[in-house]
């Protein structure tokens, strides 16, 4: 059974820093597109950071210059490191993992259970 733990949300004053994690556990054959997404009270999942198998990013226009995302393929984990961060980026931080569990078996989408992320102002 494939699982993702995060860790590293908290509680933090604006201007502050923070760093998620996820880390992959279970039957895994490959992964291919890893990312971050968030909700917010009241508003809808929205994708916040993604990098592919090869390193290649993708940001939330609100995020960039300040949240950097990262993977290690071999420890198949997964990183958001987020500097100044600001009051509207409260919001409950989930990861995804694009995955095969087997060779033959299709991709599908992996969530952690999720993180809260809370910035005061």
């Amino acid at each position: 059974q494939v699982q993702l733990v995060e860790s590293g949300g908290g509680f933090v004053q604006a201007g502050g820093s923070l760093r998620l994690s996820c880390a992959a556990s279970g039957r895994i054959f490959s992964i291919s597109a890893m990312g971050w997404y968030r909700q917010a009270p009241g508003k809808q999942r929205e994708l916040v950071a993604t990098i592919s198998t090869g390193g290649i990013t993708n940001y939330l226009d609100s995020v960039k210059g300040r949240f950097t995302i990262s993977r290690d393929n071999t420890k198949k984990t997964l990183s958001l490191e987020m500097n100044s961060l600001q009051p509207e980026d409260t919001a409950v931080y989930y990861c995804n993992f694009r995955m095969r569990s087997l060779p033959l078996s299709s991709e599908r989408d992996y969530w952690g259970q999720g993180t809260q992320v809370t910035v005061s102002s």
